[in-house]
């Protein structure tokens, strides 16, 4: 269990990559140490797991610990950016609460945009279900179980990017697990975040989660379809993103009937058009 967001299991996670042909046996065979296992180097670390047993720490030391499993996973993603941008991949880390409808919205994507070299690193704490959706599409997707953690973080990146082997130029979409707290706090060595939110869930979700609307570059509030049968107002919610994240776009969408995603897509090949124009930029500086 880690001090930052109080996830963990036997310290590891499943990393598979989904077979394009239709099957259901799934070989597991990328294996790999999960960070927030905590084995001396950040002093004493006191588990408590039964209902009502509680344990207390220092604050010095909650905050000494975090800041290590912060500073440890950040420097990972530095490298992973780097590794990135070497192969002009333009990697977007989807996050949202369960029930937002970001597969979906996903799945509409990769087949919207059939002419764009795309592949999916799925995040989960357990299942293959997304990963198979996605598959269904034919484009190429690593699955990433982590168990009881609730958030994919640098270490799993680095391994699901090198199982994916994603080729140079393409588009990657990273499917945070279901979290609206965990993953703004953990940097993937992405372009950016990208948070979605939907009609059903409530205008107020920026306030309650201002540190995700800080983090992401985008919102895009899903489920518009349902707009007429829920309380949700779509301008209060802009401007409730905005007071946390000045200038953050926010648009509407559904990815059951399609409207709005042209704009969705236009806001991804800008992003694709700026990585490429600093790619050549720091090319001619060197």
């Amino acid at each position: 269990m880690c001090a930052t967001c109080g996830c963990g299991d036997d310290g590891s996670a499943v990393i598979t990559v989904v077979p394009h042909h239709r099957s259901h046996e799934h070989e597991h065979d990328h294996d790999h140490d999960h960070p927030h296992r905590h084995d001396g180097d950040a002093g004493d670390h006191v588990h408590g797991h039964g209902p009502g047993e509680h344990v207390h720490l220092a604050p010095t030391e909650t905050i000494t610990l975090e800041q290590k499993v912060l500073a440890k996973n950040d420097a990972l993603a530095q490298a992973v950016r780097r590794r990135l941008a070497e192969q002009a991949i333009l990697a977007i880390n989807l996050t949202s609460s369960p029930g937002s409808g970001k597969t979906t919205l996903l799945e509409r994507t990769l087949r919207d945009l059939a002419a764009t070299s795309i592949a999916v690193i799925e995040g989960d704490q357990e299942t293959m279900l997304d990963g198979e959706r996605i598959r269904a599409t034919g484009r190429p997707v690593v699955q990433v179980n982590t168990g009881a953690g609730c958030h994919l973080d640098a270490a799993m990146m680095d391994t699901a990017l090198t199982a994916l082997a994603p080729a140079p130029g393409t588009l990657l979409f990273i499917e945070n697990v279901g979290n609206l707290v965990c993953p703004a706090l953990f940097d993937l060595g992405e372009h950016a975040k990208v948070v979605v939110i939907s009609v059903t869930e409530g205008t107020d979700k920026p306030l309650k989660y201002p540190h995700m609307f800080a983090a992401a570059s985008l919102v895009l509030v899903n489920k518009m379809d349902l707009l007429p049968y829920v309380d949700f107002d779509v301008e209060r919610c802009r401007e409730y993103a905005n007071s946390i994240h000045p200038g953050i776009d926010v648009l509407t969408v559904s990815a059951t009937t399609g409207m709005g995603l042209d704009r969705w897509y236009e806001w991804l090949f800008e992003q694709t058009s700026a990585l490429l124009s600093d790619l050549e930029e720091g090319l001619r500086r060197e």
